[in-house]
């Protein structure tokens, strides 16, 4: 049975879990801007410092593999239209760098400004935490949930959750936090080269 989790809750991952998978889903409420919109999940692996430690570090629908496969982004979904996820990230916890200490999840509205969009216009939005049978597995064992029900009205980007390293375990923290400026803001904060 999944866990449910509200803002700012904290919960230890399984140590157990080897293959996770990050899915992210999401409803556009009715809009007549003349665009469709085109939300995008995004990974950054940060170090100690809170950074990424280089550039391949940010994982999203240009760069869909970091650290050295650790992490895969199974692609980039343009309408956001159908039931379920509607983007996916693999995690390989075996393969995550000793330096990475950190996991943050992130969703972007694409063009958010000339679309004149914003996450006041989303709604059931949701990320969750899959335990994965093999790689093939591309729905797996829910074993978390957050859905974000919080009014975002002006803001582009969102960093929906976080993994982190804490005493050798890793945990999961619901964090729902908006940005302006959308994915440039994002990679800016996190030390990313834009």
């Amino acid at each position: 049975m999944a866990v449910s989790l509200t803002k700012g809750q904290r919960v230890a991952i399984d140590n157990s879990l080897k293959l996770g998978l990050i899915g992210l889903g999401w409803d556009t409420n009715k809009y007549d801007g003349g665009y469709d919109f085109d939300l995008d999940a995004s990974v950054f692996l940060l170090g100690a410092n809170g950074k990424v430690r280089r550039d391949e570090d940010f994982v999203f629908y240009n760069n869909l593999v970091g650290a050295d496969g650790a992490v895969v982004h199974q692609g980039d979904n343009l309408t956001g239209s159908g039931n379920g996820d509607d983007e996916v990230i693999v995690i390989d916890f075996t393969k995550i760098p000793q330096d990475v200490e950190k996991i943050a999840v992130a969703v972007t509205i694409f063009e958010a400004d000339q679309r004149r969009q914003n996450f006041g216009q989303v709604s059931n939005a949701y990320v969750r935490l899959a335990r994965m049978k093999d790689e093939f597995d591309l729905q797996g064992e829910t074993l978390l949930q957050f859905d974000l029900e919080e009014e975002f009205s002006i803001e582009t980007s969102l960093v929906v959750c976080e993994i982190y390293r804490r005493n050798g375990e890793w945990k999961f923290n619901a964090v729902a936090s908006g940005f302006k400026g959308g994915l440039e803001a994002l990679c800016r904060n996190y030390g990313v080269n834009v």
